[in-house]
């Protein structure tokens, strides 16, 4: 598998020519709407043969998904050879330590015939609420922290899910400690029930970093209780702020360079984002970037005939165009030279794998290259 950056003049013709394969087989693994529409600066994923058996890292994949029914079912059967855990997002938990409720019976059936394990997500926050106080009435409370694990395992019971995710955010630092007791009592009863259980943690760069996402994250502490962690190495390009990469490859490194010095590496999933997102500029407090998959980025770069370029400290593609009302814009999304700089910081810091946010965004050119540079482990016989 090669990565071939397009240059003015280029055709998909010339380039399939160039490498001995054809015109339709870069289209598929594209997943090119036109083929006969390029643009400068666009990534092609060049599905050539190596010619040599090279050994390939073994790790664990997981995904999360949002939307739920028939669709998040057809998401997991999509890429369910890929993935190693799926978790729906989600159930939240209530302040009496019950649950919601999620619609997943298609999705539990997909994630079976994938071999793909099942791991129950619980939360504190909502689109509309911060979780804060909530987290702090379960966790201020020994009884609602055992009627919530309680709930937590009839459901896992119930459903057939394999594993637990803990992902409590906005936390008080005040309920630092808490938090780590709650996770310690989700493991000493689930553990024994067969249960595994893992947290999702704020990018943290130091133990004493500062802020409401953040300090009740104890990055020792999750390394120490849970089975492994998954780092949400993301939305540094976030929707309601300035237009920047999504996920700046400079900035995982420093989460990861601390990660790796308290939570043992066959414990850490690093995060990797799977959308692009679009800015009007200039940025105004208030305005909300548009959200879609990195397909939909080139098909818009194309249409627009904007140059890709390429932040090589960020190491994510980007573009800027006026739209028909003439607004700039500016877009950053995940591309093949993205993807693969993200793959080879996982070679490099020994991780245990990767975690996807979110399917339901097309980007065929990931999947490929994942299966290029990694045996997916499948803990489902």
């Amino acid at each position: 598998m090669q990565i071939y950056v397009v240059k003015q003049g280029d055709t998909l013709w010339k380039i399939a020519q160039a490498y001995g394969v054809t015109a339709n087989q870069i289209a598929a693994a594209n997943g090119l709407d036109n083929p006969n529409a390029l643009v400068v600066g666009q990534a092609l994923v060049i599905p050539t043969a190596s010619g040599t058996t090279r050994p390939k890292p073994v790790i664990d994949v997981n995904a999360y998904t949002i939307n739920a029914g028939e669709s998040g079912a057809r998401e997991i059967q999509e890429v369910g050879r890929h993935l190693t855990y799926w978790m729906p997002f989600v159930y939240s938990v209530k302040d009496d330590g019950t649950l919601t409720t999620l619609d997943d019976k298609e999705m539990l059936k997909s994630a079976a015939a994938e071999r793909v394990v099942p791991v129950l997500a619980i939360t504190n926050f909502s689109s509309t609420e911060s979780g804060t106080a909530l987290a702090h009435t379960i966790l201020s409370s020994k009884e609602l922290q055992e009627k919530t694990i309680t709930n937590i395992l009839a459901v896992m019971k119930e459903k057939g899910y394999q594993g637990l995710n803990i992902d409590f955010e906005n936390v008080r630092p005040s309920d630092r400690e808490s938090y780590n007791q709650f996770l310690q009592l989700a493991v000493d009863r689930l553990h024994p029930q067969g249960y595994f259980v893992s947290t999702a943690l704020a990018p943290k760069t130091s133990s004493d970093q500062k802020g409401l996402l953040y300090e009740a994250h104890d990055y020792e502490a999750h390394g120490r209780i849970a089975d492994f962690v998954v780092l949400m190495t993301y939305e540094w390009g976030y929707r309601k702020g300035p237009a920047q990469a999504i996920s700046p490859l400079n900035e995982i490194k420093k989460v990861l360079d601390y990660a790796v010095t308290v939570i043992p590496r066959d414990k850490i999933m690093m995060g990797f984002q799977i959308y692009a997102r679009d800015w009007q500029l200039p940025f105004v407090r208030g305005q909300e970037a548009e959200t879609f998959s990195p397909q939909e980025a080139v098909r818009r770069a194309v249409q627009q005939q904007a140059a890709i370029q390429y932040d090589p400290v960020a190491q994510s593609p980007f573009y800027r165009y006026t739209d028909a009302a003439g607004k700039a814009h500016e877009v950053w999304f995940e591309d093949a030279r993205s993807a693969q700089a993200k793959f080879d910081l996982v070679k490099q810091y020994k991780l245990r794998g990767i975690s996807y946010w979110v399917l339901g965004y097309p980007f065929p050119q990931n999947w490929l290259l994942l299966e290029d540079n990694f045996t997916v482990r499948k803990r489902l016989k």
